[in-house]
């Protein structure tokens, strides 16, 4: 997409730190770099505010991922790049099979009311729980591992989203600070909510949790 739409050597296009590389490896590939704006706290896609602070003179296109099954601010970055003449393109995740969506968000609604010492994600948006993000939390990273280790330990499959945020990683490290990006790097997990999940799974997940809950220093 970045090469069809003419972005190449001298360009800057503006991406998420939080999120997997091949981004940031797709915009170098074109000859372009990559310029890491923070994410929105609720949606964990690019913010608006903090794109609209990272344009240059160089500048010429963002690009959007929508995360975990919830759309960023898609107008409002249009917005922001008809004013700075950018391109603005969108990359999705895997999409939740159609059929899937209302029973991932019983089970989700279901943990929503249950979980205790975790933040459970905001469902607003039509989100369609690719994955069921919580926050962990405590005092950074350390509190969330454990936390993850210790609820494995009790059956439950979880895994943290994103490990590293990009402009961490040796390749493509820059001196620079996105709060938001690298608290959710230190805070979220995703738990389980396939629509397989049968009550008793559920149950599972929520009890694993909980009994952690308390041992925690809360963030908020």
């Amino acid at each position: 997409m970045l090469r069809a739409a003419g972005i190449g050597v001298g360009d800057e296009v503006i991406v998420p730190a939080f999120g997997n590389v091949e981004l940031a490896e797709a915009v170098t590939l074109a000859g372009a770099l990559p310029v890491f704006a923070d994410i929105d706290a609720t949606t964990y896609c690019l913010d608006a505010s903090a794109v609209e602070a990272a344009i240059t003179p160089r500048s010429a296109a963002v690009v959007v991922v929508h995360r975990f099954g919830r759309w960023a601010d898609v107008p409002r970055l249009h917005r922001v790049g008809q004013r700075h003449g950018l391109l603005v393109l969108e990359q999705g995740e895997s999409e939740v099979p159609y059929d899937e969506v209302a029973q991932r968000r019983e089970r989700a609604a279901f943990l929503d009311s249950k979980l205790r010492g975790v933040r459970t994600p905001d469902g607003g948006d039509g989100h369609t729980y690719q994955q069921y993000v919580v926050r962990v939390p405590g005092n950074g990273r350390p509190d969330r591992d454990a936390f993850a280790r210790a609820v494995r330990a009790k059956g439950v499959d979880c895994r943290v989203p994103v490990k590293t945020p990009v402009h961490r990683l040796p390749e493509y490290r820059r001196c620079l600070s996105l709060p938001e990006t690298e608290r959710a790097a230190d805070e979220t997990l995703a738990l389980p909510v396939d629509a397989s999940l049968t009550k008793r799974e559920m149950q599972r997940i929520v009890s694993a949790c909980n009994v952690l809950g308390g041992l925690l220093q809360p963030a908020f």
